[in-house]
């Protein structure tokens, strides 16, 4: 995973609770390790203990990790709609920052919204989060999938795809800088193009 929502505790940071129906930790297992296990002939298919992220008291130990594992065979990537944050990283993150603690921007927590409609209203998104940073993604990763659908990520799409590098207002160009990156798209967020 390349981000989850933290909060402090007692001096120290703490993921939130997997139980929570915004928890990244939670939306893995759920939505990716079982149902790609679901498909898979059981030889084949994703143990718990492969599902990694970040502590957030210890994000370098991540890179870490990602190092010691060869790095990542596939980053599946997503744009914020309105701020362009690819996993939690604000705009104006750094192209070389790596895995961290950020705190979100509001236009991201707005986003959040979306991603995670139990959340009955701003008030309840979490401010802070740990982090792959956009370096990370660069610098790690042998292929890169940008998925943009829907709509409202037609401005996205638009930044995306009309930036020659990484701007750092749009986090998400990021893609940009990826070896075999690849954009995928539906009719809806290209239709602007």
């Amino acid at each position: 995973m390349m981000d989850e929502f933290v909060v402090a505790r007692n001096a120290h940071w703490s993921r939130c609770p997997v139980e929570v129906h915004f928890s990244c930790a939670r939306f893995g297992e759920m939505e990716i390790r079982q149902v790609f296990n679901a498909l898979l002939p059981p030889g084949h298919r994703l143990p718990a203990e492969n599902l990694h992220i970040p502590d957030p008291n210890d994000p370098e130990a991540y890179e870490s990790l990602i190092d010691g594992l060869g790095g990542i065979d596939v980053f599946l990537l997503a744009s914020g709609a309105s701020d362009g944050h690819v996993a939690f990283n604000p705009p104006g993150s750094p192209a070389d920052a790596r895995t961290r603690l950020v705190r979100l921007a509001d236009a991201t927590r707005r986003d959040n919204l979306g991603t995670f409609p139990a959340f009955a209203d701003l008030a309840e998104v979490p401010h802070w989060g740990v982090s792959v940073g956009p370096g990370t993604i660069a610098r790690a990763t042998r292929s890169a999938v940008m998925i943009l659908s829907g709509t409202a990520k037609g401005h996205a799409f638009d930044r995306i795809t009309q930036a020659s590098g990484y701007e750092a207002d749009w986090p998400a160009t990021i893609v940009n800088l990826c070896t075999d990156a690849v954009i995928l798209a539906d009719r809806a967020a290209a239709a602007r193009a």
